[in-house]
């Protein structure tokens, strides 16, 4: 199994469109569990899941609830999701209390290695323990960039996160959110990924087609497959897949 940490310390990014992106194109031939780990739950909302955790997600962690009971279907055959509740929120403080707290979510992931091939993790922003066991969990973390100063700095401060793991995973970021049509943005492209090897060629457009995933409540992918978008998440779990596999 294949773990996937799709991750940004800075919010506003494109995470959840990546993770929801990857997620589609892996089950193209692979059974993927799609993990939503932001008490906002914006996945679980995208996937028309029901945002409710049966006893909330202490009982989850700490095992008291099967996974099995607490995964849900989606449309898709092959994409399954873990959704998020408010009682997400509690994350910090019910990983601080456990014995080994950067180990939970490597724990859960144990209990399905059997039933999934990939599984993403759509982690909430900013710097904590839930990112830390998300990295812990992980085989690669992907870091959606959009081009800017602040953006880049967020590249640096995960890339200290995963450097203070005692599991460092490979890192891949991508532009994300790009218009050609400003000079900022266009130099970023050009400059970037041949500056920071963690920066990949991928680049996802800014775009209304983008946009409607909030509308269409589907993956680029379904409703826009010929899009340079579709194309770019395409691109990126090519990328991913080759470096876990």
């Amino acid at each position: 199994m294949r773990v996937v940490a799709v991750y940004s310390t800075k919010g506003g990014v494109g995470k959840t469109t990546a993770a929801v992106s990857l997620a589609y194109e892996a089950s193209r031939d692979n059974r993927v569990l799609l993990w939503d780990l932001d008490p906002q739950g914006a996945t679980t909302f995208i996937l028309q899941v029901k945002p409710k955790l049966r006893d909330g997600v202490d009982a989850l962690v700490k095992g008291k609830t099967s996974l099995h009971r607490a995964i849900r279907s989606t449309a898709y055959e092959a994409i399954d999701v873990l959704p998020a509740d408010d009682t997400y929120r509690e994350l910090e403080h019910l990983f601080d209390a456990a014995k080994k707290p950067t180990h939970q979510i490597a724990q859960v992931l144990e209990r399905m290695a059997d039933d999934y091939d990939v599984v993403i993790l759509d982690c909430p922003p900013g710097s904590s323990l839930v990112a830390e066991n998300a990295v812990y969990g992980a085989d690669v973390v992907v870091v959606p960039l959009v081009p800017s100063p602040l953006s880049l700095r967020s590249l640096d401060q995960v890339l200290h996160v995963v450097a203070e793991s005692k599991r460092p995973v490979p890192v891949i970021g991508f532009l994300s959110m790009v218009d050609r049509r400003k000079t900022a943005h266009r130099a970023a492209v050009e400059r970037l990924a041949a500056h920071r090897p963690e920066v990949s060629e991928v680049v996802v457009p800014a775009s209304v087609i983008v946009e409607r995933m909030g509308y269409e409540l589907a993956p680029v992918g379904v409703y826009a497959p010929r899009s340079d978008a579709a194309v770019a998440y395409r691109d990126l779990w090519k990328l991913v897949n080759a470096r876990v596999s």
